[in-house]
C-alpha cells in the first residue's frame, strides 16, 4: 500500500531530524540523566561497588563552606563580568558602527582577543600580572607604586579574573550587536533627525528596543559563560588563594579528577543545572515579554 504524501513527508522530516536528535540525546540529555544517578551514589571504597545513599551528597553540600564559598564567588563572578561585558560590547559596536576613520582595524582590534585561545589568552594575562617582572607592576613601579601581587592577593585576586574575562568576552558580543545595528533600517534614524530627537533619546527610545532580541541572546551566553569556567583557572590562580578565585565548575572539576569524589561533584553539577534553569526560566518569562523581534 502506497503512503500518502503527507505520510511520506513525516517521515522525511523525522529522517532528517533523526542525526541531531540522536547527538542530543548522546552527548546532552543521557549525560544529564547518569549525572542525576551518580549523584544518589556513594564512591566504592576498595574496589567495593557503589553505595546507594540517596540525597546524602547534597545534605553534605548543604553543609560544606567550601562549596557556599565557592557558590559566592561564581555569583560576583556573573554580576560583574556579565553587564560589564555586555555594556562593553555595546559601545563598541555602536562605535566602529558609527562613521569612524580606520573602523576596520577598530572593528578587528576589538575582535582579536576572541580569537585567542583561551589558554593562550591566559597565560599573556599570567605574564600581565606577574608580581616582580609583569606588565602591571612595571608601569606602576615607574611612578614610584609598589603593585600587589594581583593573582595572590585574596583582596585583588577576583578582579584581576574578571578583568581578563571581559578583555575576552566583550568583542565576542560586540559581533553580535554589530550585526543587530547593521539590520536596523536607517530610515527610523533620519525621522528622528525631522523630529529634532537627540542622539540620547532615539538610542534608548528606538536603538535599545530594537536590540532587545540580541540583548536576550547574549545575555544567555554570558551566563552560560560565567558558569563554565575552568581552562583560564587552571593556568591564572588554580583557584586560590585559599579559594578565594575558585568558581563552580572549577570546583566540580577539582573534585571529579582531584579528590576522585565524582558522586559529590555529581551533586554539585546537579545543583549548578538546577540553578542555570531557573535563571533561564526567568529570562525568557520575563525579559521574553519586553522583546520585539519585529
Amino acid at each position: 500500500m502506497a503512503l500518502s504524501d503527507h505520510r511520506r513527508m513525516q517521515i522525511y522530516g523525522a529522517l532528517l531530524l533523526l542525526p541531531a536528535a540522536v547527538l542530543l540525546v548522546t552527548f546532552a540529555y543521557l549525560p544529564t540523566v547518569l549525572t542525576v544517578l551518580r549523584s544518589l551514589f556513594l564512591p566504592g571504597v576498595q574496589g567495593q561497588p557503589a553505595e546507594f545513599a540517596g540525597l546524602e551528597n547534597y545534605a553534605l553540600l548543604a553543609d560544606d563552606p567550601v562549596f557556599w564559598k565557592v557558590a559566592r564567588n561564581n555569583l560576583v563572578y556573573a554580576l560583574v563580568t556579565v553587564p560589564a561585558s555586555i555594556a562593553i560590547a555595546l559601545g563598541m559596536a555602536l562605535l566602529v558602527n558609527a562613521r569612524l576613520p580606520g573602523r576596520g582595524l577598530v572593528r578587528m582590534a576589538y575582535f582579536t582577543p576572541t580569537i585567542l585561545p583561551m589558554i593562550a589568552a591566559a597565560n599573556i594575562w599570567l605574564f600581565f600580572y606577574a608580581p616582580e617582572i609583569g606588565l602591571f607592576n612595571h608601569v606602576l613601579g615607574l611612578f614610584g607604586i609598589a603593585g600587589p601581587n594581583w593573582l595572590g592577593d585574596e583582596s585583588v585576586a577576583m578582579v584581576s579574573v574578571i578583568v581578563m574575562t571581559v578583555w575576552k568576552e566583550a568583542g565576542f558580543f560586540m559581533i553580535f550587536y554589530l550585526a543587530a545595528l547593521q539590520s536596523i533600517p536607517p530610515e527610523l534614524r533620519e525621522a528622528s533627525d525631522l523630529e529634532g530627537t537627540g542622539r540620547w533619546s532615539h538610542f534608548w527610545r528606538v536603538t535599545f528596543p530594537l536590540l532587545m532580541p540580541t540583548t536576550l541572546f547574549v545575555l544567555v551566553n554570558a551566563l552560560i559563560n560565567a558558569v563554565r569556567v575552568v581552562d583560564h583557572l587552571f593556568i591564572l590562580t588554580k583557584g586560590g588563594p585559599n579559594n578565594a578565585t575558585n568558581l563552580l565548575l572549577y570546583h566540580v572539576y577539582e573534585t571529579a579528577f582531584s579528590f576522585f569524589d565524582r558522586s559529590y561533584a555529581a551533586a554539585i553539577t546537579v545543583m549548578i543545572l538546577i540553578v542555570l534553569a531557573v535563571v533561564a526560566t526567568l529570562q525568557f518569562t520575563v525579559l521574553d515579554r519586553r522583546t520585539h523581534y519585529q
